[in-house]
């Protein structure tokens, strides 16, 4: 049986790619790429000659099968455009796919628009969640920003240049004016991260048209300390009391959410 090898590639600049890429993607028997025309400039640069394969969101069932049939016998690389395999784009089917049937999946790591612009934002990295690509209309993306309007996570999106302006309007919308930052054509040679807030931001690609791929990054929302009172801490005592819990886990549990110190939690209940 193959291995699916799942590669990492450049996000722009070539020389970003990684010795032990370059070995497999020379020693594997096949290359399945989201777009072969942009990996094969990729593979010629490098002098590497393995036979390419397409898969994309177009091809994917018909393809997928053959692709599999491969791996029962020889190794497979998957590459998309740029960046890792399977981040908002068809290839983590066939990595489910593979993993359903038994085959082994290696990671060749590589950039990624999405660590990449968010270590250079400026905004908090120690927790983020990336979205993907928003939704197209501007319901549905106001709906998919509603639910993590709250979270206090930094956030980080793609967009496409022609939806830019929409998707600032309706972030400042459901978010509020937080910072962002705006990152295009990352490593690229008009590389460019803009920084501020999301109406400044509105303004500047309103003066300076949208061009390239776009990286967004943007500040979660505010954590407000609020401490309950009293009467709200006795209460769900009581309550997890009644459901068996001992004093010292219930006051740890309640101390978590209230904002009262342990300690005073528990003499409040003897």
């Amino acid at each position: 049986m193959g291995t699916l090898y799942v590669v990492g590639t450049p996000i722009g600049n070539l020389e970003d790619i990684t010795q032990r890429a370059l070995r497999i993607l020379r020693e594997v028997a096949l290359i399945a790429a989201e777009d072969t025309r942009r990996t094969r400039k990729l593979l010629q640069h490098f002098g590497i000659d393995t036979p390419l394969i397409s898969y994309h969101q177009h091809s994917r069932s018909a393809r997928r099968e053959q692709i599999l049939r491969t791996l029962q016998r020889q190794d497979v690389a998957l590459v998309c455009d740029a960046g890792m395999p399977g981040l908002s784009d068809p290839g983590a089917e066939l990595i489910r796919a593979a993993l359903e049937r038994g085959i082994p999946v290696v990671p060749i790591p590589g950039p990624t628009a999405v660590i990449t612009a968010l270590v250079i934002s400026g905004l908090p990295t120690d927790r983020f969640l990336y979205l993907g690509f928003l939704p197209r209309q501007s319901s549905a993306r106001r709906k998919a920003l509603e639910e993590v309007a709250d979270l206090p996570y930094t956030l980080v999106v793609f967009e496409a240049p022609h939806r830019l302006l929409e998707s600032l309007t309706d972030i400042l919308a459901v978010l509020g004016d937080r910072p962002i930052a705006v990152a295009r054509e990352l490593t690229k040679m008009y590389e460019e991260v803009w920084r501020g807030t999301v109406s400044q931001a509105r303004e500047h690609f309103r003066d300076y048209a949208p061009r390239g791929e776009f990286t967004l990054v943007i500040g979660g929302a505010e954590v407000k300390e609020t401490r309950w009172d009293e009467e709200r801490v006795r209460r769900e005592m009581a309550r997890l009391l009644e459901e068996g819990l001992s004093r010292t886990e219930a006051a740890r549990r309640v101390a978590r959410q209230s904002g009262w110190p342990r300690r005073e939690i528990y003499r409040m209940v003897l």
